[in-house]
Formats: structure tokens, sequence, C-alpha cells
């Protein structure tokens, strides 16, 4: 396609920027700005389509592009075009990683970006020592032999060295790879492979047992760094973190300097590995342009604030929501990050919030229900007349939070005593008091969930994209946001509801500089997510609001096709018997190819010291099962004895949820409890608690043959 060809858009209808401001922009082709593409060019203030300013600044330095004929690749080191725009943010100029990192070095040094907790005590980094520390580590991986376009997989928690060995990385013109730490060796030693690792970067000996399993089979492996402890044997090029460190002293800044100038903001520098529960995990790679485009892009449509933001790293690095979220949008805007404890996500996350006291947050579902059964629970041991007050704040919040979202200016009667009783204390004692904003992604939220916080004048904004977006694709923020939906298109992308149905529901398809290069060594693959005129298609089904908010209805391949042809979206039915029955942890609807629809349903549970569940109810469980006048604290004995109340409650759930389906093929007629919640240890679940159906249908089909052979 030339760089003044239109997009085509049969069958579809676009939200966004006007696609006829689109050009491609490469060296020697079609662009707008004054300058050519190797000149130095100075920007000033970083407008929006409606020429608004923003708080984030434009860079000042070269725009170098290297020669590039497609808008695609698949191949480590094949340039592609840019998805530029005429105007608005989809025309800011490109910039590399490192200039971007600069930038805010040269006028932020001397803030805080990096805090990690030590021996009881907060350390932090400035942004003249996280740059240090990256040019030593990207040195070190030059002395080590890092090839270009070649990688460096990490492996472990996020912390101070995660970041350190991605920068260093890309700095060295290597391609940053996160690995996470629940996969098998097997499983590492694919991705390792795949991504031709001459380094791999583990947090402890955990993580390196695993390597060292499958070691022998790393043809591109060169060495491997431990960044947290000692060895516990000294290894042929294994080395500390403070070993390696020293590695690269003697290597010339002119090397690194020339090394670091030498790359285009049109070449990948990032790999994000997808799960791969339909097949072998893809390399997702990302340009710097897509990361240093999105962070700026994403900063600007939520209103970020340069050197006033912070927030907590807690989420898998290797997914792409935190590595854009917890690095290149705080680097961007020259925010602080602080590290949580390894153990977060099984009960210290509360203890740091409270500590950091961050100025927004990003959970994913599952950190949000936890939360607000937390909280339920306190509440339940709580005085009368707290519950009362509570109860009574609660109404008042939940108005005050719909006439928000509606731009509704008057606050309930009552508001403020609330707010001065209640609600600031809530944020308090959640460590949320000095959060602009909350945000949830990377799987379906409840609207019960999202009520309960709302209840609370705590709003939670849906985001939406995919490691194939760099992220964020769409986003809700306080002046923007609709219940249940994932919010409006980032300023300077498109949105196209492909081949829509007479309700407006079609494939959700993505245009802009947020759109990943390619699958690494993936062509076929590739070719099927980006169409012929380089729309990114999700998979996922969603329409707009008269107002272009985007909602999410459904997914393709997660689409239950019954043995009458009918098409039936699990999520929402799963959802709505979820906020129907509270004892419910997880739930998943089968039924492909078959007469009619059947459930697998886990109750909640505690978890184990290592997360994963136990057969132990929760608290909130066995307190259900006493108002029930049933005697149980174990899953086992809930499905031994066959409960009659507690079968029955969620009998009583899925009929009130088949009374609401629009049509007697989406009603359940056949259900089980399984004697184990989901997790990410038991393979259910993802790194960010997105359930992975091809595994449930294969692990549990057994219990699924048993609903259709009765």
């Amino acid at each position: 396609m030339s760089a003044d060809e239109h997009i085509t858009q049969r069958n579809s209808s676009v939200s966004g920027n006007d696609t006829k401001g689109s050009t491609e922009y490469q060296t020697g082709g079609i662009h707008d700005f004054k300058t050519q593409p190797n000149e130095s060019c100075s920007f000033t203030t970083l407008k929006s389509n409606t020429d608004e300013e923003a708080a984030i600044p434009l860079m000042v330095g070269d725009v170098h592009l290297a020669e590039a004929q497609e808008l695609w690749s698949t191949v480590r080191d094949k340039a592609v075009k840019l998805r530029m725009d005429r105007s608005g943010l989809g025309s800011q100029p490109p910039m590399t990683v490192h200039q971007m990192f600069m930038a805010t070095v040269q006028k932020f040094g001397e803030y805080p970006a990096l805090r990690v907790k030590k021996d009881r005590t907060w350390v932090t980094l400035t942004y003249n020592e996280y740059y240090q520390h990256s040019r030593a580590a990207a040195k070190s991986f030059m002395k080590l032999g890092l090839e270009r376009f070649h990688s460096v997989g990490i492996l472990g928690f996020n912390s101070p060295e995660w970041f350190i060995a991605d920068v260093g990385c890309i700095l060295a013109g290597g391609l940053s790879t996160g690995i996470y730490t629940t996969n098998s060796p097997e499983a590492c030693q694919y991705v390792a492979d795949d991504c031709k690792a001459n380094v791999l970067v583990v947090e402890n000996n955990k993580q390196l047992t695993k390597i060292l399993q499958v070691r022998d089979q790393l043809s591109y492996l060169k060495a491997i760094v431990q960044y947290k402890g000692e060895l516990e044997q000294k290894l042929a090029n294994v080395y500390t973190w403070a070993e390696f460190m020293k590695l690269g002293e003697n290597v010339p800044d002119a090397k690194l300097d020339a090394l670091i100038n030498s790359q285009s903001a049109n070449e990948c520098c990032t790999l994000i590995y997808t799960s791969g529960t339909t097949g072998s995990p893809k390399g997702v790679m990302l340009s710097h342009d897509n990361i240093t485009w999105t962070a700026s892009a994403a900063g600007h449509m939520i209103k970020l604030k340069m050197a006033e933001e912070e927030v907590v790293s807690y989420l898998p690095l290797s997914h792409v929501a935190a590595q854009i979220n917890d690095m290149w949008i705080s680097m961007r805007i020259a925010g602080v990050t602080s590290f949580a404890e390894p153990d977060a996500l099984k009960g210290s996350l509360g203890n740091t919030l409270r500590e950091v006291r961050p100025t927004r947050f990003l959970g994913v579902p599952r950190v949000w229900e936890k939360m607000q059964e937390a909280m339920k629970a306190v509440g339940k041991n709580s005085s009368v007349m707290k519950r009362i007050i509570s109860d009574w704040a609660k109404v008042i919040g939940l108005q005050a939070s719909y006439n928000t979202m509606n731009g509704v200016s008057s606050a309930p009667w009552g508001f403020t005593l609330a707010n001065i009783l209640v609600f600031n204390n809530v944020r308090k004692a959640l460590g949320l008091d000095r959060c602009r904003a909350c945000y949830t992604g990377a799987a379906p939220i409840t609207k019960d969930t999202l009520e309960y916080f709302m209840s609370l004048y705590i709003p939670i904004f849906e985001l939406y994209g995919m490691s194939e977006s760099t992220g964020p694709h769409t986003m809700s923020w306080a002046e923007g946001h609709r219940i249940m939906s994932c919010g409006k298109v980032l300023n300077g992308c498109k949105t196209k509801i492909d081949k829509p149905d007479a309700d407006g529901n079609g494939e959700i398809c993505f245009w802009g500089r947020h759109v990943f290069m390619g699958y690494l060594n993936m062509p076929e693959k590739t070719e099927n997510a980006l169409d012929a005129d380089a729309w990114l298609h999700s998979g996922d089904l969603g329409k707009h609001d008269k107002d272009d908010f985007l909602f999410i209805t459904g997914r393709i391949k997660e689409l239950i096709i019954t043995a009458g042809g009918e098409n039936v979206p699990p999520i929402p039915i799963e959802n709505a018997l979820k906020e129907k029955v509270s004892i419910i942890s997880n739930v998943m609807l089968v039924g492909d190819k078959k007469k009619f629809l059947s459930m697998l349903v886990t109750l909640k549970c505690n978890a184990d010291d290592n997360g994963d569940p136990t057969d132990d109810l929760t608290p909130q469980v066995v307190e259900f099962c006493q108002q029930c006048g049933v005697v149980a604290s174990k899953v086992s004995e809930v499905i031994n004895k066959k409960e009659p109340a507690i079968y029955k409650a969620i009998q009583e759930g899925i009929d009130h949820v088949n009374a609401k389906a629009t049509s007697n093929v989406q009603r359940v007629q056949k259900w089980t409890i399984l004697p184990q919640d989901f997790s990410i240890s038991g393979g259910e679940l993802g790194p960010t608690m997105k359930l992975k159906r091809p595994v449930v249908n294969k692990m549990y089909q057994e219990e699924i043959n048993k609903f259709y052979s009765e």
C-alpha cells in the first residue's frame, strides 16, 4: 500500500481519527514534517486532536528511521513502516527507547525513578543512577557477546534489576524478552531458543535450576546471570548480579554510544510472548516506536503529570500491561516505580500499597475481587452502628459515582459527610488515598465488583488492548468512562468494527502506531492477524454506543457454537452467575457442538503460602454455609455430601441467569462443582488470571463428557 492510499473500510464502522489523515512514514517516503527523517527536529508541546495543551512535552532530537518497505515483518532485523498521521498524536515524531530515556534523564535526572525495599528500608535510584546502571548492564551484555537483534531473556519477579536488564539489553542492540516465572523448564527452553537468547537473567536458584535443566539444548546461550542472592554453586558462565555489572567496565563508552546511535525507531527492540494456550507461544515483535509512542499517547490520554506519578509494580513484567504501565509510561513521564514484595499476590500487596500510596493503580479483575472479598469480611465483623453507617454511605457513593460518570455535577445529599466518615477512611486503609485513578484490564470484570467500588466512591476505569497493540487500545478516565465499557480509542488510533451485525456487534480491529510489527518467525500467523490493509484483527467481538464508548461482547474463539448452530458468548453468562452466587470463585461454560450448555463451577477457597488453592473454604463461604444450616469448612465436604442447601443456592443462581437468557439455547442445563479452584500454578489461569479455556477443557474432559453421556 503506498503512502497516500486510503484505508479500505468495506463492511465496517470506524471510530477514531479520520483515516484520510494517515500516512506511512519511511526514509525517503511521504511525510508531513518540515525536515527530512535524519535531520534534527525541535518540538515544543504535544497537542491532541482538539489542540489542548498536554502535560507531556515532545522530545528534542533526531528522527532516524531505517529503510522499510512493509508495515509488518516477521524477521528480527527487518524494519517496518510506521502508521503515521498527518496531525495530532499520530504525527508525533518517532524516537527510540534511548531517546525517550535521555530526554527524561536530562530534565529529571535527580528525581526518583525506582524504589525497592531492602532490609525493611526503601532504597531509591534516581533517573541518573537508573540510566548509568542501564548503560553498565548494556556494556556487560556486549562483553558477554550479545549479538545485534538477539535476545536477553529475563525470568523473575519485578525488581530494579529486571528493569535495568531490560533497558540495558535494548541499549546494547538486543531484544529484551520476559519469560513467565510460572513457565516449566521446557516452556523456558522454547522461548529462549525461539528468541535466540544469548543471555538469560534469572531471579534466584529456583529459576536458575529450570534453566540448568535445559541449558545443553539452548544453542544460542552464552551466559546466565542470577540477580538475587549468591550462587549455590560456581558454574562456568554463570554470574551473580554484582559480577555481571562489573564485566563491562572496560568497554568504551564510544563503542556503546555507536551501538545506541545505530538504532532506529522502526526496528524491533522487545519481544512479548503470548501464553500459548492454543499452540506454541508467539513472539510479539514491538518496535522502539511502538513503545515510546504508546507510552506518550497513553500518558496524554489519561492526563498524567510529569514527575508527579507513582505506581506499584507487582503484575508479571513478561505481560505487556505491566511492562507498559510500570516501565515505559513511568520512564516517559519521569514517574516513580516502587516494587512490591515477591509474595504480593499472596497477601503482601496491601502493605506495600499503604506504604507507597501510589497515584495510580492497575489491578487485574481478580485483584479487585480479592479486595472486595476482604473488605466485605471486615465489614461483617464490624459493629452494628458501623455497618449501618457504611450501608448508608455506599448508597450515596454509588449515586455520586454514577452522577460523575454521567456528567452530573451535583452530589447527592450527605455526600460530604459520607466522604469524611467512610470513603476517606477506606481509601486510606487500602493505600489508595493519593490515587487519582484506578484501572483494570487483561480480563473481564463483573458489574458487581465495579459497582461495589463505585459505592465506596472509588471508580475503576477499564482498559482494553493486547500484546499486539503494545498494551492499551482503548482507555477510560475520570471524564470519559461508562460502566462495563473499556473506554474510548487511544488518541491517534482507530477502531474498526468489522462486519457488524444488526446490533452493531462485530470483530474489533485496530489501527495505529501501537500495532505490533509481526510475530517473530511466524509469517502465516502474522498474515492471519493483519489483513491486507494492515488492520490488526483482535479476535474480540464488540460494539460502540452512541458516544463511541467500546463494549466487549465476546471473543470469536471463545464463542460456543451449539449443535443447532447458535453462537453463545460465554463471558456474560459466567459473570452473571458469579454476581448472583457470592460463594462461586470461577465458572466456565461448556457445550461447543453439543445440544445444550453446561457449567464447571469452583468454590472460593483459601490459598497456601505458594498461592495454590487448598481444600479449605474461605471464611465468607464457611459463613454462607452456616447461614444455610450446613457445617462445612472444606470444598471436599460440600462435594462428598453434596450438601443440598449449597447445591440449591447454586441452582437458584443458575435459574435466575436462565430466566434472563435471550433464547432457550442459552440456558444452562447441567453443572458440577470441581474439587479444586482454578489457579496459575494449576494451568487453568494465565499470568493475569485470565481463564485458559482450552486447558480447562482438556483437564476436565471426563467431567464434561459426563454432562452429555447421561
